[in-house]
């Protein structure tokens, strides 16, 4: 079997290299036409030793994930459902805005976690995503949006790893993914505009903060454990008092001074006065120990059958913010995009796994099917 170079971040590339017998610089010229070009034919790569083109054509590939389906929305959302083999699928989304580009990664092919307001929690969880797997939707995110701008600029600006899957459970498989994305040789963001997103598992957040210290955002959901134990499950091996004090060590190597943390409003749930009152006393809490707090999102539940919850009414998302702003919280309310295309926040894969209804799918939401998977452009519908 052929190595799939997407595996590989920079230094992993120069060992490959280094044991073909090969000269570092040969690494990085390599890592530029994978990533800086989407190049994936080793004859094209004109600056590369005819030589060393003969070599890698024996012993390595660049390979992306088969593309089952394409969709935009009306709002200039993309989402993407890739093949990751043996009848899984992980979806991919794009979100345009006017000062930005973000991708939407997923970590995994479903998710262990099982949170009761995500649709792929529900699904349940398959298998981690391999390093190339995850760079994978980028690579190919990237270099067909370019292709349908007509344009060789970064259209990516920004990365989110809240895709399927906790990022945090797949480390050794998300770490070289997030280097290759910030290595200047490959996609070149920042780490203020990389966002590692987690559920919780605080030792974890720990080994990141050492290893490739991202934006970090915490799926709190909840302001006391009674609550949280039911909607977040990991919150039963790490409370909210363990995950604040690693937040706040964070802090330390993070490239912002503050982490995000999401807040799902579920009607009748986590909405009322009195929950507002507890983040509140949570955030004063911290401050009174000196420790440095972040802002809060609420995000609107994108409804789906199997979670029995219901979305709150905008009046009394608008009544939960100012009540947090008015405490002086930096409160956002996050704009849903995507939900005609079910790529809004917690909507990924809520029946990807069932096969046999892909061809109903894409009858009923006009999806393109496109077969090989990069040949065809994706056809705007604004």
């Amino acid at each position: 079997m052929t190595t799939n170079l997407l595996d590989f971040d920079l230094e992993g590339l120069a060992a490959f290299c280094d044991r073909l017998g090969e000269k570092r610089f040969r690494a990085t010229q390599l890592f530029r036409w994978m990533h800086q070009r989407g190049a994936d034919d080793f004859d094209g790569m004109s600056d590369l030793a005819k030589s060393l083109r003969e070599k890698l054509k024996t012993c390595a590939h660049v390979q992306a994930l088969p593309v089952l389906t394409e969709q935009s929305s009306a709002d200039g959302t993309v989402k993407w459902l890739f093949d990751v083999g043996d009848g899984n699928a992980v979806e991919t989304v794009f979100i345009p805005e006017d000062d930005r580009g973000t991708l939407c990664v997923s970590s995994q092919a479903g998710c262990a976690v099982g949170c009761r307001f995500c649709s792929t929690g529900h699904q349940g969880f398959s298998r981690n995503l391999k390093t190339s797997e995850i760079v994978a939707q980028l690579w190919y995110a990237e270099h067909a949006l370019r292709r349908r701008l007509g344009t060789s600029e970064r259209v990516i600006s920004n990365v989110v790893m809240m895709g399927m899957g906790e990022p945090l459970q797949n480390y050794s498989a998300l770490v070289p993914a997030l280097r290759t994305m910030l290595d200047d040789h490959g996609y070149g963001l920042s780490r203020r505009r990389v966002t590692v997103s987690t559920s919780g598992v605080v030792p974890m957040i720990d080994r990141l903060a050492q290893d490739c210290p991202v934006a970090l955002a915490v799926s709190l959901h909840a302001p006391n454990d009674a609550l949280r134990d039911n909607l977040v499950p990991l919150n039963r091996k790490y409370p909210i008092a363990e995950l604040l004090e690693a937040c706040n060590r964070y802090l330390a190597h993070a490239p912002r001074d503050f982490i995000t943390f999401e807040y799902c409003m579920l009607a009748d749930v986590n909405d009322q006065p009195e929950h507002a009152q507890q983040i509140i006393d949570l955030v004063r809490q911290y401050q009174r120990q000196g420790g440095v707090w972040g802002k809060f999102n609420l995000i609107p539940f994108n409804p789906f059958p199997a979670s029995g919850l219901v979305r709150s009414a905008p009046q009394r998302v608008a009544a939960f913010a100012k009540l947090l702003s008015d405490a002086g919280i930096v409160t956002t309310v996050r704009k849903t995009r995507g939900d005609d295309i079910d790529a809004a926040c917690g909507q990924l894969a809520g029946d990807v796994k069932d096969r046999t209804r892909v061809g109903e799918r894409m009858a009923q939401q006009r999806v393109v099917v496109i077969t090989p998977a990069r040949a065809v452009p994706i056809a705007s519908t604004n």
